[in-house]
């Protein structure tokens, strides 16, 4: 197998564990899939710079769910439409709010403690 230098400018100094870490994904991995982690990576990067990477639909359900009492879970049932239309103005997605939904539907049926 032919080896090849490779030369990189960066704005700061890498640590020795990471050059060891580069120098590691580079004798491992194939050229292909490094390039395409990092162009994976540098669009991430670009919408996280830019204030626009949104959070996995999990962790947005998560947060709607997370410590929500079966009273509280009623209330919003009942009022679903007003519910909607808020998330939606939170940018959520509809299969997204038909999974807040469903567990919605869930945490009102459990017993008050």
């Amino acid at each position: 197998m032919e080896k090849f230098d490779l030369k990189i400018s960066i704005n700061k100094k890498p640590t020795d564990a990471q050059i060891k870490k580069l120098q590691d994904y580079f004798a491992e991995m194939p050229m292909d899939e490094i390039l395409g982690g990092l162009y994976f990576a540098k669009n991430r990067w670009k919408a996280k710079d830019a204030g626009v990477l949104k959070v996995g639909r999990k962790s947005i359900i998560k947060k709607e769910i997370h410590s929500i009492t079966s009273e509280q879970a009623q209330w919003r049932l009942k009022n679903w439409k007003m519910m909607i239309a808020n998330y939606r103005r939170l940018g959520y997605s509809y299969p997204t709010i038909s999974r807040i939904k469903k567990l919605l539907v869930e945490t009102s049926k459990r017993k008050p403690r």
